[in-house]
């Protein structure tokens, strides 16, 4: 059986993963972080992370990015295993992530979802196939009128792949309200829009000279978070220390 704590546990994911556990006989939450103790848990539930004194295999996170770097500093020093699964970490809370593999196991993605990651990996085939046949690139991702970083994650991870597959020749551009020219060859689009209870849409564009090939995932539920976040942690819970991403899942 593998011991979860569950920090963020009384954020949207963090409920969805709770009620999904009971799916998953060989994972169990013995512990919950989160400064809202209002939601009811069958789980002890602490309001800091350093204050937890339950033992556990590894960590769940989905939280808020001001909360990442106190986590992965409780972590190390239970020299715990963690999946920190908050979007929005800036450079510098990204480069923490990363350094801290060093110490224990970490895994890290964008985007939990199994099918978005799948998505990835496509877009990188396509472009390698169509960027050199007058194919223009854009990205699209569409959120609900709650979440407060745009571009989404997700639409990042996206272009840095694709950007990778293009030897980073390309630029990416973010808005074009004040550009009064042809669009450039070399460039991917980013766009994001942001309304209702839209769970995460993403679709890829390849516009080329008389078709367009779109490549597109949408999630009409948390649950795909959810999922791939458990899944991540019965992978991450006896791992050598490093950084691990969803890549690595897929190819296990």
């Amino acid at each position: 059986m593998i011991k979860i704590i569950m920090h963020g546990c009384n954020g949207k994911v963090g409920q969805v993963i709770s009620n999904l556990i009971s799916d998953y006989p060989d994972l169990e939450i013995v512990a919950g972080v989160d400064p809202n103790l209002a939601a009811p848990n069958p789980y002890p539930v602490f309001q800091n992370i350093h204050d937890c004194f339950v033992e556990a295999d590894v960590i769940i996170d989905f939280s808020i990015a001001h909360a990442v770097p106190s986590l992965l500093d409780f972590a190390k020093s239970r020299q715990l295993p963690v999946v920190v699964c908050t979007t929005g970490l800036n450079d510098e809370q990204i480069l923490l992530v990363e350094n801290t593999g060093n110490s224990i196991p970490v895994f890290f993605s964008a985007n939990m979802s199994l099918g978005v990651n799948l998505l990835i990996n496509l877009a990188k085939r396509a472009t390698e196939i169509l960027s050199d046949s007058s194919f223009d690139i854009e990205i699209v991702e569409k959120h609900h009128n709650n979440k407060i970083d745009a571009p989404s994650g997700t639409a990042l991870a996206i272009a840095d792949a694709l950007q990778d597959t293009l030897d980073n020749e390309y630029s990416l551009c973010f808005d074009r309200s004040q550009i009064r020219e042809a669009r450039p060859k070399k460039e991917i689009g980013v766009h994001a829009i942001r309304g209702g209870t839209i769970v995460g849409d993403h679709d890829i564009i390849f516009a080329g000279n008389d078709e367009v090939l779109t490549l597109s995932h949408s999630a009409s539920s948390k649950d795909v978070f959810a999922v791939g976040a458990l899944k991540a942690a019965k992978f991450l819970a006896y791992k050598r220390p490093g950084v691990y991403n969803m890549a690595h899942l897929l190819n296990q």
